[in-house]
């Protein structure tokens, strides 16, 4: 889905963080890395936008990750929706937070060689290790 128009509405579980996307979204992926999985209590699947297309209503939290990122979850209910790198002009939003339809297809996995042992991954979407 690239620059095509569209808005996509997104929110927490108990709806105290939403936040809107417009314009131009890429790299819809799901990360594998010990990180996401913690957080997320599997993987986590994103896409990203321009900071400036990403228009956030509630109080998410940030959680300073490393010295280069951040993650944005809901104080209330504990959803994990967004991923900032501290050096970049982009933000990556959770997929599954995302009211349907979005027109977003899967475009790659990544950090697959940190993946947890109890699973595959089979869908035939590119991987990254």
């Amino acid at each position: 889905m690239k620059g095509n128009g569209r808005v996509l509405k997104g929110r927490c579980n108990c709806g105290a963080v939403s936040f809107i996307v417009e314009g131009d979204v890429q790299g819809a992926s799901v990360c594998h890395c010990s990180q996401c999985r913690r957080q997320s209590g599997h993987t986590w699947a994103s896409a990203h936008a321009p900071v400036s297309a990403v228009k956030i209503s509630g109080a998410p939290r940030w959680y300073h990750t490393s010295e280069t990122a951040r993650r944005g979850f809901c104080t209330t209910c504990g959803s994990f929706l967004f991923w900032k790198a501290h050096d970049e002009d982009r933000m990556s939003f959770a997929l599954g937070a995302l009211e349907a339809p979005t027109g977003i297809t899967l475009e790659k996995h990544i950090f697959t060689a940190d993946k947890g042992d109890y699973y595959e991954i089979a869908d035939g979407v590119p991987q990254r290790p």
